[in-house]
């Protein structure tokens, strides 16, 4: 059988690698990524302070105190620096023996905060499960689970994926099992990231492009269908071709975050000086973060903000790359499945900010408001880095 894709050219027979073992140092890790990342999260945690303080000094939930908000993003971060951290001493090979378990526990996650009495709902969505004073939304730590689980398959059905039955229906069937969990929530969003995510993992693992094409083309179909039944989906989508028509209806919030992108011009009104965060844009520090940051820094902020996880994005892909020419072949996908992720999610968020795509709940990676997500990027950014590390180690030792 003739393998197609990234791992197809240059599996042929060959052996994974040994696992690396050993701590990091600094001036061993990918140092555009650390910068970059940590760029992205230290002006996450300056915009949501500068983006809630005013939502949080006039809330009676928090207590009038305007710095609620960005103390819970500050301690998150810490919370996701110390799970990154403990990611990053994990190998890769761990990684890969955990994937399957971890991927059960995150369907087990979803399937239990859909139970009455247990899920907490929030504006008709019941996506979080509380746990004290803090919640947990399964659906981002499943977005770190698919790309583990995804990548562990693919290596392991490598030989099946020109097979349809065989190879690319059992996933398939595990996709749209979460896809049904997370429509029941509704979190349309991350049933979007996380498909994505799967597809994407399994072409650049070698799938049959002629079994890829026509369920990708499907699954397009799928998405739309799943917006046209949906009258408040259906809503936003027309809401976003006009915001203007109904200003103050289902094109509220696009058309306050374009405002806000206008009166930014090029280099932005000033940090804290925006006025679309003073109730008139909601979400100002979770969805519409990235609006602020356009009208508070201006062209120049929103362009260092692209340009930050476009380093991200191409340091993944780089590192996946290094690693599958050096045969570790889960290491390469899961590096690449989180280029994807974090790609794809930042895309649609800020498209949907700069009106270029319909109004959805998606977060910005890295930066907007919310504890799951952060810590789930964290997370996220450990493997990554790990990914890197272990490639770095094997080159030193083959002399590549």
């Amino acid at each position: 059988m003739k393998l197609t894709g990234t791992l197809g050219r240059l599996f042929s027979g060959r052996k994974p690698g040994p696992a690396v073992r050993g701590a990091a140092p600094a001036h061993e890790l990918d140092q555009s990524l650390i910068w970059a990342a940590a760029g992205l999260l230290l002006l996450g945690l300056v915009m949501v302070y500068s983006s809630s303080i005013a939502i949080a000094e006039g809330s009676r939930f928090t207590g009038h105190q305007p710095y609620f908000f960005v103390l819970r993003h500050a301690l998150f971060l810490a919370v996701g620096t110390a799970f990154g951290v403990g990611a990053f001493q994990l190998s890769m090979s761990q990684w890969q023996r955990l994937a399957p378990a971890l991927f059960v526990a995150g369907v087990v996650l979803l399937v239990v905060v859909l139970i009455p009495g247990v899920g907490r709902e929030v504006n008709g969505a019941q996506r979080w499960l509380s746990l004290g004073p803090v919640n947990l939304q399964p659906s981002e730590l499943m977005k770190v689970f698919a790309v583990l689980y995804t990548a562990d398959y693919t290596v392991r059905k490598l030989e099946l994926m020109g097979s349809f039955r065989r190879g690319f229906m059992p996933m398939l069937m595990v996709i749209l099992f979460v896809g049904f969990l997370l429509l029941r929530e509704p979190d349309f969003g991350a049933f979007v990231v996380i498909t994505v995510i799967a597809f994407g993992v399994l072409f650049l693992g070698g799938v049959n492009v002629k079994v890829f094409v026509p369920l990708a083309l499907l699954a397009v179909i799928g998405f739309v269908g799943l917006i046209v039944i949906s009258p408040y989906r259906l809503e936003r989508l027309l809401g976003f071709m006009d915001p203007w028509q109904d200003a103050f209806g289902s094109g509220y919030q696009l058309s306050h975050a374009l405002i806000a992108f206008g009166r930014g011009e090029l280099f932005g009104v000033g940090l804290g000086a925006s006025v679309e965060k003073l109730f008139y844009l909601p979400e100002a520090h979770t969805d519409f973060l990235l609006a602020v940051i356009a009208e508070e820094l201006g062209f120049v902020g929103v362009l260092a903000v692209i340009v930050m996880f476009a380093v991200v994005v191409q340091r993944a892909f780089v590192i996946g790359r290094e690693a599958i020419r050096l045969e570790r072949y889960f290491t390469g996908l899961v590096a690449q499945g989180i280029g994807l992720w974090i790609g794809v999610q930042s895309f649609i968020n800020i498209g949907v900010n700069m009106g270029l795509l319909p109004t959805k709940g998606l977060t910005l990676p890295l930066m907007s408001f919310g504890g799951s997500g952060l810590v789930a990027n964290c997370i996220a950014l450990g493997i990554l880095l790990r990914a890197d590390w272990e490639v770095r180690q094997m080159k030193r030792r083959v002399g590549a």
